[in-house]
């Protein structure tokens, strides 16, 4: 089984800071990992290449560091990996972003010499928490697709997807190719060795521009291919204003928080 896995470079959740005069992500300095439901994608697709043959490339898009971020997906299983990456792309949203990722398999499965059978995501990043991408994917290119899956298991040609939802879970199959969007797996994804470490920075990473893609649009691409604009974005403020009760009954308790409630006039 042949599987692309999409991913996506984006900062450390737990070091993410906002320029307050520009009101943008502050990027210089600031770790970047790959996003975590990605991993996950990744993993699945390592675990159903090893039990049925076949390859798993790894596509971002991205500035050069993103780079980074597929050498540290080669090191836990994916066998290749491509990095779509143009300044006609910059400011893209997940419109513009997918149909350029929609494009961008096109030219990868080209340049393999191979067809897809399977086109893994993560359930959504955590930079932007859309969970768009991955089904604006599917819609681009025709494909069927499952979001929130917990495992997928191949079945007579074909495969079964454990998907998530409110009540539990849902069983569904579906024809390949087929894009399947994961979220996070009742197991973790393998880490890296130091062979596998080395391995994979020594592997190269092929850069795709707009040159790469012959069939891609240009207006569908960027800002002017994005019909979402960002207006801001900021930091909340948090602040430390709470009110401790002690040594008190309950019923005095109970009083005093109605007071606070009233005064505060939020009754």
């Amino acid at each position: 089984m042949n599987i692309c896995v999409c991913i996506k470079q984006v900062p450390d959740t737990n070091e993410i800071k906002v320029d307050p005069v520009t009101h943008t992500l502050v990027r210089k300095g600031v770790p970047s990992i790959v996003n975590p439901f990605d991993t996950y994608a990744q993993e699945v697709g390592v675990r159903l290449k090893e039990k049925l043959g076949g390859k798993v490339v790894v596509i971002s898009m991205g500035p050069e560091q993103a780079k980074e971020a597929i050498k540290t997906c080669l090191s836990v299983g994916a066998d290749a990996g491509y990095l779509i990456s143009s300044r006609k792309f910059g400011g893209s949203d997940t419109l513009a972003t997918s149909y350029i990722l929609s494009e961008a398999i096109k030219a990868v499965e080209e340049k393999e010499g191979l067809k897809f059978d399977l086109i893994l995501c993560g359930k959504q990043a955590v930079d932007g928490d859309t969970a768009q991408v991955g089904p604006e994917i599917a819609e681009h290119l025709g494909l069927p697709q499952i979001t929130y899956a917990l495992d997928i298991i191949e079945k007579d040609g074909d495969i079964q997807v454990k998907r998530e939802c409110d009540e539990g879970y849902d069983m569904i199959s579906t024809q390949l190719p087929a894009v399947v969007t994961v979220v996070r797996l009742p197991y973790e994804p393998r880490y890296p060795t130091i062979k596998s470490k080395m391995a994979a920075k020594k592997k190269e990473i092929p850069v795709l521009t707009e040159e790469d893609i012959p069939a891609i649009n240009l207006e569908r691409c960027g800002l002017s291919g994005s019909p979402t604009k960002v207006k801001k974005t900021y930091t909340p403020v948090t602040e430390k204003n709470g009110v401790k009760l002690q040594d008190i009954e309950a019923e005095d308790a109970a009083k005093q928080v109605v007071k606070l409630i009233y005064d505060a006039k939020i009754l």
